[in-house]
């Protein structure tokens, strides 16, 4: 590990912030990429209902502001909102100011990323594949398992990839949702907004945003080449 990701070179409390934004951004991208493969699948169903709809529902955190979508996942998830209090009392299971909650916020913001990944990738899968595997006696679950996922899986890992390098610089939604609290909530951006509040902080707040940096430009380099390694299995022009 370089020597500027160590705990020499960054206090435990900084340490804890970054762990806290991979360990978040990574379980944002496990819960929300399943998700996202469904979404993206019926995106691509040219027969089905209210697609336009399902499109703009979709892609709404893309354009809404960050702490609206945060407040609307209080109103909704919060310990009194219809769904949360659900969660609460029948399951034990509160989001609101926990890294639960931050990862849940986190995948929410990310989610429209993996759909339109994915998406491209679904829309260019060769449908004469899927037609042959058919003749051949293929169960639309057999298609889907050993055609057509395979062939989108690049889409499906660099969008993964690419949540996951966006998930660690949310902030609106997540400080909204779950506030700022250190060790449970503080991700990255919330301890370099946190460091810009104290006298004396800008040498916390600059050494953050490196390794938010690098971390970032890390992630977007890995989803490439990712997936064009994939398209290479594939034999596939990358």
């Amino acid at each position: 590990m370089p020597h500027w990701l160590t705990t020499d070179w960054l206090s435990p409390e900084e340490w804890q912030a970054v762990r806290l934004s991979l360990t978040v951004a990574l379980r944002s991208v496990a819960f929300g990429t399943p998700v996202a493969v469904f979404a993206a699948w019926l995106l691509t169903r040219p027969r089905l209902p209210g697609r336009p709809i399902l499109d703009a529902f979709v892609h709404l955190p893309l354009v809404m502001p960050p702490v609206v979508v945060g407040w609307l996942l209080l109103v909704v998830f919060g310990v009194r909102g219809p769904v949360g209090a659900l969660l609460n009392d029948w399951f034990g299971i509160r989001l609101v100011f926990t890294t639960a909650g931050a990862a849940f916020a986190t995948a929410v913001m990310s989610f429209p990323l993996i759909v339109r990944a994915v998406r491209l990738s679904f829309e260019s899968v060769d449908p004469g594949l899927e037609a042959a595997a058919r003749t051949l006696g293929a169960g639309p679950l057999d298609r889907f398992v050993t055609v057509t996922l395979p062939l989108v899986a690049p889409g499906i890992l660099a969008g993964a990839i690419t949540a996951f390098a966006a998930g660690l610089g949310e902030f609106g939604a997540v400080i909204t949702f779950v506030s700022n609290i250190p060790g449970q909530t503080q991700t990255l951006p919330l301890a370099i907004y946190s460091a810009t509040q104290v006298p004396g902080g800008e040498a916390t707040a600059a050494r953050l945003a490196l390794v938010s940096f690098v971390l970032a430009v890390a992630g977007l380099l890995l989803a490439e080449l990712v997936a064009r390694r994939l398209n290479r299995l594939l034999g596939r022009v990358a």
